[in-house]
């Protein structure tokens, strides 16, 4: 089926937007559930944070690239732009991202000792912006096993 010939029955038919976002949330609800089994403790906030365990960047990119590549072939420019963007964002949120987060982790222990008690600089930043290589792993896995569940054709 061609690209024309999907999006013509609407938003919701054209698989190379729906299973990306359907694995990019259950890797988000995943953080809400690994936190609740390991700290014991529910934190709704977590649906919407860019870090953690696993990595919906990475589910969501190679959730794409696999069904682009299913749908249009695994030799087509779609699924090669996909691949790169996908090695990006992974490459990303492990590198420069979980840089950042450990540089906000030291800013706010500096601010602590600096203007202890001061509510002018109560605001931290946040330190759990990117990912290890474990959870760019995982949730890269996630989202080939999305992409074929929901792309494989049957």
């Amino acid at each position: 089926m061609s690209y024309y010939s999907q999006a013509a029955n609407g938003f919701l038919a054209y698989k190379a937007i729906w299973v990306p976002l359907i694995a990019w949330f259950v890797a988000q609800a995943g953080k809400v559930i690994i936190n609740l089994i390991r700290k014991k403790h529910l934190d709704l906030s977590l649906i919407y944070s860019p870090g953690g365990m696993p990595s919906a960047h990475s589910a969501l990119m190679t959730a794409l690239a696999t069904t682009l590549g299913l749908m249009y072939g695994f030799d087509s420019p779609l699924f090669a732009i996909s691949l790169a963007v996908a090695f990006i964002v992974m490459y990303d949120a492990a590198g420069v991202r979980r840089t950042v987060g450990h540089q906000s982790t030291v800013l706010n222990q500096m601010l602590d000792e600096l203007f202890k008690g001061n509510k002018e600089f109560s605001q931290r930043l946040g330190e759990i912006i990117g990912h290890t290589k474990w959870e760019v792993f995982v949730g890269a896995l996630l989202g080939i096993a999305f992409g074929l569940i929901f792309s494989w054709p049957w």
